[in-house]
């Protein structure tokens, strides 16, 4: 599986110049690729402005842009947006395929640093998206702090995607773990950081990268706006989990909701 990682300096809560860009650049992509992995907030920024920037979920015009954009370039598209469902507000994440199917995840660990679970309701449940015969573990930044939540159970995900924006000031936390994450679950993972300064001065250093199941780079981390592809293999996945067998002394454990 092709997968392609967009790194990119999002407009601060500008939707229309960040599809924008993104048609343009999505567009233009190989015929090979089969998966496209967006930032968090991928048309607005890290906001807290729910209630100015937040979609209805039933008539969401970035989800029918993603419908679209997979299906007429036969690829696969995820990333989150900010949603507006029952009266609440989720950054939800989206898996789109090429017949329009999706499934959806909402962050579950929402960043009380910057005061996203005053604004936002948090999810209850992981979320496995199956594609390509591939099964992909979907999180949002911050729950990348969390093993518990990320433990592969009963070999349930191959690939683990994490969608951020994660700031400069913590990013050898990013890199290290990223890392963790793909040894302790002998998996792989990808991760699509945004890059650029947001209104608040923050700035994002990108480093989007992909780790193999034995820790190693396919993708180093990267900075600027760019686009990097890197080809998945499950089979080499499979045979390591199959030789070392980690994963069956796991311990048993629930996650409470």
């Amino acid at each position: 599986m092709k997968v392609a990682l967009v790194q990119f300096d999002i407009v601060w809560e500008d939707k229309q110049a960040n599809l924008v860009y993104l048609t343009q650049t999505l567009n233009a992509l190989p015929d090979e690729v089969n998966l496209v992995v967006l930032p968090e907030m991928f048309t607005t920024g890290f906001t807290m402005n729910p209630e100015n920037t937040a979609e209805d979920f039933t008539d969401s015009a970035t989800l029918a842009w993603m419908r679209n954009i997979s299906e007429k370039n036969n690829f696969a598209v995820t990333g989150s947006f900010i949603v507006q469902e029952n009266n609440q507000y989720f950054n939800r994440m989206l898996f789109v395929r090429p017949d329009k199917s999706f499934v959806t995840y909402d962050k579950r660990h929402l960043f009380s640093l910057a005061g996203e679970n005053n604004k936002y309701t948090a999810g209850k449940n992981r979320v496995i998206a199956e594609y390509m015969d591939w099964k992909i573990a979907l999180q949002v930044c911050y729950d990348l702090r969390f093993p518990v939540f990320s433990r592969i159970v009963n070999n349930d995900y191959d690939l683990l995607i994490n969608v951020a924006s994660w700031p400069n000031k913590r990013i050898e936390a990013w890199n290290i773990l990223l890392k963790a994450r793909a040894v302790e679950n002998m998996s792989y993972v990808v991760a699509v950081n945004r890059c650029g300064t947001d209104v608040s001065g923050a700035f994002y250093p990108g480093h989007s990268q992909v780790v193999d199941y034995t820790g190693d780079y396919l993708a180093e981390p990267f900075e600027d706006t760019a686009v990097k592809i890197v080809d998945l293999n499950k089979e080499p996945l499979q045979r390591f989990r199959a030789k070392l067998g980690f994963l069956r002394d796991a311990d048993d454990f629930i996650i409470p909701e």
